[in-house]
This record gives structure tokens, C-alpha cells and sequence, in this order.
């Protein structure tokens, strides 16, 4: 038997990093429950996006520890790695002090992709995000220079070691004043379709829709700060959008736009847009067909339901969908559904409908704007409402 201090140290530290590769409070309390469980011990954690609170109950009492954290971005690599770590060290494969080495040695291990790679594939996200959006070619190409300057800005931030939230204004400064200067200097592009694509990866809508998930589920104090959390984000970006507009209002005289790009375009983007966004999301390339074939699986239901049934409908099919393919994929190879859910939900998330609520309040078009913010909860709760029915149908063998 381990030594209660060497078990207590072991759970706070391995939920700290579980949190610090952007697992939701629900999934995280539950597998360390478990962890706990398979170590002899009684376990109770409540986590919120900044603050860890453990109660541990053994033969010599009961411990509470409490830490203060971050909330950090999903990394599906090391999610997949620390699971395989846990799932040895619940099989009594290994033993503690190896799984401490090996956790750390994850934590501590670079990124799969460097920063050079991440960006392009950043760059491209964002352009990918811009065609079917039903943007044009050069609507494509100047969100993708955009989204390289905010792959860029975030190197910046954590090179310096500025404030996180100093981020999401700057860059949305960025986005709107470069997409405006294109569209009156250079060539003709829609700048605020540029904008919203540019941003798509600052956008909380994934952050809001796990905020709405773990709310459902009953989990209040961590979706109730992670909800908090998302709106703010939003807001602060979209205030560097309006000062950009508001600051270069005479660049807004635009040419019109050309038409809609050729439909092969938008099926580049579908194909494009999955891989862009698992390598964001620090997936490694064995992880690629999966969260390919997922991703295009939501979107192929989200696209086959609307035309029918509308978007309310379709998101919630397009949620199932996903949901019950990455619960297939966890059962048959034994692995986290966040590997696959993550990357897939980014493209059917509503942030760019809350993004748009705030750009048409800017322009005084009230009614217009509470129907687009209305509309992103809506969608939410149907992505919301998908997940939880698909975990219902198809069970995952991994709590993560």
C-alpha cells in the first residue's frame, strides 16, 4: 500500500494537469473519482476553472487541499497520453512514483508541432472558416493572413509573459483594422466576414457550449464561472473590434464583393478546416483520420438535416452525430472521445452568431442583435442536448 501523503499528492497534482490540458469539470471529477477509487482511497473534487478543491478521506482522516488554477486549452496529445497513464495505473500496471515520472515527463514534453506549423495551420483555419462562411478567394486569403498575425500575437503573449486578456483586444484590434485596410487599400473582401473568420480561433463558442454542458449536468459553480468566463471573453475581443471600426470608420466604403466561390472550394474547406484545427488542437497525425472522418460526419448531418428541418434541428443532429461517433471510437480502441469531439464541435460551436449579436448592437440594430444572441443560446443548448442524448446511446468506455 502507498503512504496516504504519496496518494494525496499523486491526485492533486494529476487533476491540476488534467485541468491544465482543458478537461471539463465533469469529466475530470468523475476520472479522478475513479483514480482515486482504484488507489484504495475516498476521493470528493469540485473544480471550477480557478480553483481545485480535494477531499480525500483515509485510514488517518480526512485531507483538504485547495489550489488556485487556470483554466488552460485543450491539448489533445497529452490528454491522450496522461489517459493511457491512468488507465496502467488502474490496472496495476504501474506504480505511482512511475506514473508521477511519466505524467511529468508529458507535461514537460514539447509541443508535437512547432510554432512555425501551428500558425500556418492557424492561418489556414481561419481561411478555411472564411469559404464556407461563403466568403471569396480573397475573403479566404486575407483571413488567413489574419489568422497567422493572431497565431503571432499569442506567440508574443506567452514569450513576454503579458496578460492573457490582453489578448483578445489587441487581437481583435488587429483583425478589424488589417481586414478594413485590405478592403479599402488592396483588394475587395467583405471585412467584417474577414474579421469574424480571423478570430474564429479567440472565439469562446466552444468554452460556452462546455459551460452550457456542464451546467446540464448539474456541475453550477463550474459552468456558472466558465459561462461568466466565455462572455467576457467575447465582449473584451469584440471591444478591440469596435474601437478598429470606430477608429478607421472612413476605410468602411467597401467595393462589392465577387460572387460566391466555385462549391469545389467549400469542399476543400470541409476537408481542410478538421486537420487545421487538430493540429491547433495539438493532435498528432495517427489522431488525424478519426477526427477527420468525425468532423465530416457532423457536418454532412448539420448540412443533410437544415434545408428540412432548420438549423435548430440539424445542430442537434450534427451533435449526436459527433458525440456518438467519438463514444464509438472510445469503445472500440479504448481511448478518450475528446480526442475526436474536440476538434469536431469547433466547427458547429455558435460563437460567430454571438460575435455577430455584438457587431449588429454596435450598429444600433437592436432587434437584429438580440435575435443573433438568442439564436447562440438556442444553438448551444442543441449542441448541449446532442452530446448529453449521445453519451446516453452510445456509452463511452473512457470517462475522458
Amino acid at each position: 500500500m502507498y503512504h496516504h501523503s504519496a496518494v494525496n499528492e499523486f491526485l492533486v497534482e494529476t487533476a491540476m494537469l488534467l485541468h491544465r490540458y482543458g478537461t471539463p469539470s465533469h469529466r475530470l471529477e468523475r476520472v479522478m473519482t475513479k483514480v482515486a477509487a482504484s488507489l484504495g482511497v475516498e476521493a470528493i473534487f469540485l473544480y471550477t476553472p480557478t480553483a481545485l478543491v480535494v477531499s480525500i478521506k483515509d485510514a488517518e482522516g480526512e485531507t483538504t487541499v485547495v489550489r488556485r488554477v487556470d483554466s488552460g486549452e485543450v491539448h489533445v496529445d497529452k490528454l491522450f497520453r496522461a489517459d493511457d497513464v491512468l488507465s496502467k495505473l488502474e490496472a496495476k500496471e504501474i506504480t505511482i512514483d512511475l506514473a508521477t515520472k511519466q505524467l511529468q515527463s508529458i507535461d514537460d514534453s514539447p509541443p508535437p508541432y512547432p510554432f512555425p506549423v501551428r500558425s500556418i495551420a492557424c492561418a489556414i483555419s481561419c481561411g478555411a472558416i472564411a469559404v464556407l462562411l461563403h466568403g471569396s478567394r480573397a475573403d479566404f486569403v486575407a483571413a488567413s493572413m489574419i489568422g497567422f498575425c493572431i497565431a503571432g500575437i499569442e506567440r508574443a503573449q506567452t514569450q513576454f509573459g503579458q496578460e492573457r486578456n490582453l489578448v483578445q483586444p489587441v487581437a481583435g484590434f488587429v483583425a478589424a483594422i488589417v481586414s478594413l485596410a485590405i478592403a479599402h487599400f488592396v483588394m475587395p473582401i467583405d471585412d467584417r466576414l474577414v474579421t469574424l473568420a480571423g478570430l474564429i480561433v479567440l472565439i469562446p463558442g466552444l468554452s460556452l457550449t462546455v459551460a452550457l454542458t456542464e451546467l446540464a449536468v448539474g456541475h453550477l459553480s463550474a459552468g456558472g464561472a466558465r459561462l461568466a468566463g466565455a462572455l467576457v471573453s467575447l465582449l473584451t475581443l469584440f471591444l478591440g473590434v469596435a474601437i478598429a471600426w470606430r477608429f478607421a470608420q472612413s476605410w468602411q466604403n467597401v467595393p462589392l464583393q465577387p460572387d460566391d466561390p466555385h462549391w469545389l472550394w467549400q469542399w476543400g474547406a470541409l476537408i481542410i478546416a478538421p486537420i487545421a484545427f487538430a493540429i491547433v488542437f495539438q493532435a498528432r497525425v495517427a489522431q488525424w483520420p478519426v477526427i477527420i472522418l468525425v468532423s465530416l460526419l457532423g457536418i454532412f448531418v448539420s448540412r443533410s438535416v437544415n434545408p428540412f428541418y432548420g438549423v435548430e434541428v440539424a445542430t442537434f443532429a450534427a451533435a449526436f452525430a459527433v458525440g456518438c461517433g467519438s463514444n464509438l471510437y472510445a469503445r472500440m480502441r479504448d481511448r478518450p472521445a475528446l480526442i475526436a469531439l474536440t476538434p469536431a464541435m469547433i466547427i458547429l460551436v455558435p460563437g460567430s452568431i454571438g460575435y455577430r449579436s455584438l457587431s449588429a448592437m454596435l450598429d444600433h440594430q437592436t432587434i437584429e442583435g438580440v435575435e443573433f444572441g438568442f439564436n447562440t443560446l438556442l444553438i448551444a443548448v442543441c449542441l448541449v442536448g446532442g452530446l448529453l442524448t449521445s453519451n446516453a446511446v452510445v456509452p463511452p468506455k473512457h470517462i475522458l
